[in-house]
């Protein structure tokens, strides 16, 4: 699926870059052929307008008479101009009349009146022709007309074809690998979010299908035995609430996830005194279960440190903190709870000298469901979700979350929050 859709991409990206590739391609050729037909012409004109400029025509006896003999080309008494490169030149009278010529012969009245012109001989050969009405004294004279070949442009515009035809597939080549490059980049995203999704989806069925079939086999055992013992049939009852009750936390959580994304809104910001927030946590978990059998002790500053957020978010997240050093310290270990100020911070510290974490798992260890040792982790009945529900709320706070543990030695998690 992910490598179609890394294709399509691919092709799409070269599609349109190639569309663009190509028009802009059409563009640079049309603007050549322009540049290079206009040099041409500026060319033709000079040369044109040089033989005009020598055409003399004077009054004799009430009648007009043309000298042309010393006109290039056309006439006697002027020498061949060097590199003229002119296939014909032709004069034509007032009247559009054939008056005298150099090279073919042309049509004996003139079928234009004036300016550029592309023409193709009867040898197949493109010329550029230029007709220009010569003027003298006001008054009309006659016209010059003259001709180049179009075999400089021919050959220029074939050598910048040729440029074109090996560029242009090299650049689609270029445009086409980094299509693909660029697609896969794209895809890792969704590639990550995908498999993200699947393990998420795949851990929380795993880890509702387990209670669900105690509570089925809870629930058919209570319709199948025939005990009258009401203790029997209570501890029944009790396991199935016991299990209920673990179901309804762990969906509860998803549903956090799921629906607690980004920042928190402005509005339900509030000022929070992280030194009072702190004292109630460790009073409550000086009487908690998991901690009968640790020293829980606490180091708090002697000023208030103030925050904005969540009130319950943030004891959640650090109660999650406490609770998880709690599970994983044997007895007689030591939890010890710190808060203090770094630069602009507010940093939560919980400490452990508990079994600590492999080097190995650091990097997932806030992932949703993800567990070291999973045997342990049901016996303490967690689900993987404690870590990274405090980090989204941390995170949601604009604020960091960290870890650092050796194996046997004990863990630091770290909490950091901006302060008000």
């Amino acid at each position: 699926m992910f490598n179609r859709s890394r294709r399509n991409l691919a092709s799409w990206f070269t599609l349109t870059m190639g569309s663009i590739l190509i028009g802009f391609a059409a563009v640079v050729y049309y603007v050549e052929v322009i540049d290079e037909l206009e040099e041409l012409d500026i060319l033709l004109y000079k040369k044109t307008s040089v033989m005009a400029a020598n055409v003399k025509s004077e009054l004799y006896n009430g009648k007009r008479q043309l000298d042309l003999e010393h006109v290039p080309l056309l006439g006697s008494m002027v020498e061949p101009l060097p590199d003229i490169r002119l296939v014909y030149a032709s004069w034509y009278d007032d009247q559009k009349q054939l008056v005298q010529f150099f090279g073919e012969t042309p049509s004996d009245r003139l079928s234009v009146l004036g300016g550029f012109d592309t023409v193709k001989t009867d040898d197949k050969v493109w010329l550029r022709q230029v007709t220009l009405p010569v003027y003298q004294d006001g008054l009309l004279i006659g016209y010059m007309q003259a001709a180049m070949p179009l075999t400089s442009v021919e050959s220029a515009l074939a050598e910048f074809r040729l440029v074109l035809a090996i560029s242009v597939p090299i650049t689609l080549g270029a445009i086409a690998l980094t299509g693909w490059w660029l697609g896969g980049l794209a895809m890792q995203p969704i590639r990550h979010s995908y498999d993200h999704l699947q393990r998420f989806t795949a851990d929380a069925s795993h880890e509702l299908r387990s209670p669900l079939t105690a509570i089925i086999s809870n629930a058919q055992f209570g319709f199948l035995s025939k005990s009258t013992d009401l203790e029997v049939q209570r501890q029944r009852f009790q396991k199935i609430f016991e299990i209920a009750q673990s179901m309804s936390i762990l969906v509860n959580n998803l549903l956090f996830l799921a629906r607690s994304q980004g920042q928190l809104p402005t509005e339900l910001l509030q000022a929070v005194d992280l030194k009072n927030l702190l004292v109630q946590i460790t009073n409550d978990y000086l009487t908690h279960q998991d901690a009968q059998h640790l020293s829980l002790s606490f180091q708090l500053p002697n000023n208030s440190v103030i925050v904005l957020g969540d009130a319950n978010l943030i004891r959640q997240a650090i109660g999650n903190l406490i609770n998880n050093a709690c599970k994983y310290t044997p007895a007689g270990g030591q939890v010890q709870l710190q808060l203090f100020t770094q630069s602009h911070s507010a940093v939560i510290q919980v400490r452990d000298n508990g079994i600590g974490i492999p080097e190995d798992d650091l990097p997932y260890i806030f992932e949703r469901f993800y567990r070291v040792d999973k045997k342990r982790s049901r016996k303490t009945g967690g689900f993987g979700l404690g870590l990274a529900i405090a980090q989204q709320v941390v995170q949601s706070h604009g604020g960091e979350i960290s870890l650092k543990s050796v194996v046997k030695e004990g863990t630091i998690l770290q909490i950091s929050l901006p302060l008000k």
